[in-house]
């Protein structure tokens, strides 16, 4: 060990008097410098722009240090151009004037040199952590709350990577006794290695293969504050394997042995690697820690909680890939090594989940229109062509025929689409329309349950009445809100299943855990309203939802529970919006319904509502009654008595388009709102448009919500869904808490806490100076200094 330590220290002292040990040094300052300084100053301007408010979207010691386009990823992408540089003269240089004869014949062995060299290396690997270290200690001061955690792991990744650069720019300097090309193989050597998981993916065995040589991504998870035991062992194991062939390469220029000799020498050290390597892939053999603060790298405990219920028994999950899909990519042999890290979460509660893909072609139903792009071809010649464009052999991909057999896919749309399998059960697990695509914890957490047999809740649509439809995609229906499999927070994807139920010949079903009535339009029969009055007696909880003008059929039944809809139209001034268009507050209790909307309220989203009323309650009737939704209490009013508003727009944009047309004329005053007027018994003032009701009967708490809008469900609203209105999570949040908040599945975490920065936009210019110009001055004239005296020597 002595000796190793020795030849360390003389390599060192060699790496520190040449001048391209320093030159890199001060390069990779400057870098660092110049990354995080215009971070920095990236988000203290965001910052800055959103005032007084009292948070920061984002985590940010992630934004500013780990994430894509970070300090430590805009790093490590161009660390690859360091090491090379300083692993070139290693051995080739002793090689080169003949001392490595003299190390042959000195009592030193051949693994003392190796190793000493190595951890020269390893030493001066130290001094670039020194350095970003330098801009950690810093984030530690410029944002508040950092989550230090993460900082740990993305040294160690760091570290652990530029070892493995050291390891195999060692071994090129034992092949060759010039430094430039030695350099050059190093590159060559690393690309390999980065980009290896890309190639035969077709192949199982060598795509395994493959997947752990790979070095790309290997430090993803470090940099997102998880260390895992297989990714540590995969920088130990190509360290072990390129220092075992760099000693067995110096022994061959000292040893006269057979080339078979030679050769079992290499073998054995990468295969006894690679066998380690494998067995530590092994999802049972993987130990994890997970450093973040809030456990961002592991599941909540409700999902582990359900992924434990499984037992010991497999869970198999086949991913149908429809090639014609624009979700290929997805489940394409390319992406092999990104689901088995989407699953991997999943695989470290559970090691047997079995990961299948099927290649199948088939129309996709939710965009034919590929198949008009090649007039003249059907199904299966379209198919062969897409099948040469992504490169995949087509006699690997199921006809049409031949995946019907094994499944139907036509409900899902012939779209990505994996099948959960368990104990003979099957349920489907569904990608989606949005920039995630991918199911989060709570969609899986809820087909795991599925999967369970749990008793889910059931959504009960009454029917008969000309209600909205909640099968079809008409601008009033509701299909989007609960049976659209291609929307992640439909119901039928957060763990509801939804029936429609006619009450004209039947009682309402006992499996039902909550009753819609979404805006009939004829009276309801003296039948039906004894049914539903029997149901809330005996405890049901309860949506109902009416229109302005047809108050008179809903009034009746919302009596028994002391609510009315109020005569009159609610009005909101805009100039953008129609009149009957009411943009509503969320009130601090509807953040106790569900959790993502304290979020909502904090941001002061609103819920949008074409058409409503006021509602009125008289709180005498043994419930608990709260305002969930109120309406502006400056810019809106109840208009009384009979309104046409669609004379009233219609006007509006003649007179509009007359302006417009006579840029010359004397314009007409534009019509503006509807007026308010006191004298027609308009009322001014916030009314509330939906009410959460709650009473204890028979040993249970009943909810029932009532809203005087039906709209702002529907499938127009809905679809025109965006940051600034909340109906698609208020509309979540309202059958989450009717049935218990048992689902969706709660897989929230507790908020970040480092959301702002300590740095303001004006003290960046000092910043700049002193990272990018000071220490990099300070570190040079450290090194003339040094060079200088070693000179004059």
């Amino acid at each position: 060990m002595k000796t190793i330590l020795k030849i360390a220290k003389a390599e060192l002292r060699t790496l520190f008097y040449s001048p391209i040990a320093w030159f890199l040094m001060i390069v990779f300052l400057i870098q660092c410098s110049v990354v995080y300084i215009a971070l920095l100053e990236a988000n203290a301007r965001s910052q800055e722009l959103n005032g007084s408010a009292p948070t920061y979207f984002g985590y940010l010691t992630e934004t500013i240090f780990l994430s894509p386009g970070s300090l430590f990823s805009t790093i490590m992408q161009n660390l690859y151009l360091y090491i090379p540089l300083l692993t070139m003269s290693l051995i080739s240089r002793e090689t080169g004037s003949g001392t490595i004869k003299l190390l042959y014949s000195s009592p030193i062995k051949v693994r003392e040199i190796i190793l000493g060299k190595f951890v020269g290396m390893m030493g001066y690997n130290l001094v670039l952590v020194f350095v970003i270290s330098i801009f950690l200690i810093s984030g530690i001061f410029h944002i508040q709350n950092p989550d230090t955690g993460m900082f740990f792991t993305a040294v160690l990744g760091f570290y652990l990577l530029l070892s493995a650069y050291a390891a195999i720019g060692l071994f090129m300097s034992c092949l060759t006794t010039y430094q430039v090309v030695a350099a050059i193989s190093t590159f060559i050597m690393i690309g390999i290695l980065s980009h290896i998981g890309s190639l035969w993916q077709n192949i199982a065995f060598v795509r395994e293969l493959t997947y752990f040589l790979s070095m790309n991504g290997r430090t993803h998870n470090m940099l997102m504050g998880l260390i895992t035991s297989k990714d540590v062992i995969y920088f130990l194991v190509i360290v072990y394997i390129f220092l075992g062939i760099s000693i067995y390469k110096l022994r061959d220029g000292m040893e006269s042995k057979s080339a078979w000799v030679r050769t079992g020498r290499y073998v054995s050290v990468v295969a006894t690697g690679l066998l380690v390597g494998c067995i530590s892939s092994i999802p049972s053999m993987i130990a994890y820690y997970d450093a973040t603060a809030n456990k961002l790298r592991t599941l909540t405990p409700n999902a582990q909680k359900i992924i434990k219920e499984l037992g010991h028994d497999p869970l198999e999950v086949t991913a149908y890939n429809n090639l014609l899909s624009k979700f290929w990519f997805l489940g394409g042999p390319d992406s092999y090594k990104d689901n088995q890290a989407r699953w991997e979460y999943y695989q470290r509660f559970k090691n047997d989940i079995v990961l299948k893909t099927v290649y199948y072609y088939d129309t996709p139903l939710d965009e034919p229109y590929v198949l008009l792009s090649y007039p003249g071809k059907n199904l299966k010649q379209v198919a062969e062509t897409f099948a040469k464009i992504k490169k995949v052999s087509f006699s690997d991909i199921k006809t049409p025929r031949e995946i019907h057999k094994m499944v139907n896919l036509q409900p899902e749309m012939n779209r990505y689409v994996m099948q959960l399998k368990w104990r003979g059960r099957t349920t489907f697990l569904r990608v989606f329309e949005d920039q995630a695509i991918w199911p989060s914890e709570t969609e899986v957490s809820a087909a795991i349950k599925r999967l369970l047999q749990a008793r889910l809740p059931r959504i009960g649509f009454v029917t008969g009445h000309l209600e909205r439809d909640v099968n079809k995609m008409g601008d009033k229906d509701y299909m989007m809100l609960t049976k659209m499999s291609a929307l992640r927070n439909s119901l039928v994807n957060q763990g509801f299943d939804v029936d429609s139920v006619s009450l004209d010949g039947q009682s309402i079903p006992d499996n039902i855990s909550t009753l819609v009535i979404a805006d009939p339009k004829v009276e309801l029969p003296a039948a039906t309203l004894a049914k539903i009055e029997n149901y809330i007696s005996k405890g049901g909880n309860l949506l109902i939802e009416g229109e302005p003008g047809r108050q008179h059929i809903l009034n009746p039944l919302l009596a028994k529970i002391g609510v009315q809809m109020s005569e009159g139209l609610v009005i909101q001034e805009s100039d953008q919006n129609a009149p009957d268009l009411v943009t509503a507050r969320l009130t601090p209790f509807a953040g106790t319904l569900y959790k993502p909307l304290i979020n909502a309220i904090a941001d002061s989203t609103k819920v949008s509502m074409p058409t409503a009323a006021a509602l009125s309650y008289s709180g005498n009737d043994g419930f608990n009654t709260h305002p969930l939704l109120l309406t502006d209490p400056v810019k809106s009013w109840i208009k009384k008595g009979k309104i046409d508003i669609e004379m009233f727009n219609r006007a509006n944009a003649a007179n509009a388009t007359g302006n417009a047309n006579s840029p010359g004329a004397t314009k007409a005053p534009a019509l503006g709102t509807l007026q308010y007027s006191s004298a027609d018994g308009d009322i001014k003032g916030s009314v509330p448009t939906a009410l959460a009701l709650s009473r204890k009967i028979n040993g249970k708490e009943q909810r029932i919500i009532v809203v005087s809008d039906a709209d702002f469900l529907s499938n127009s609203e809905l679809r025109r869904f965006n940051m600034r209105t909340a109906n698609f999570i208020f509309s979540t949040g309202l059958f989450s808490w009717l049935n218990n908040n048992e689902f969706p599945i709660d897989t929230s975490r507790p908020e970040s806490k480092d959301k702002r920065l300590n740095v303001t936009l004006n003290q960046i210019p000092l910043l700049r100076i002193i990272y990018v110009w000071v220490l990099p001055a300070v570190l040079l004239i450290c090194g003339v200094i040094l060079l200088l005296r070693r000179k004059r020597k």
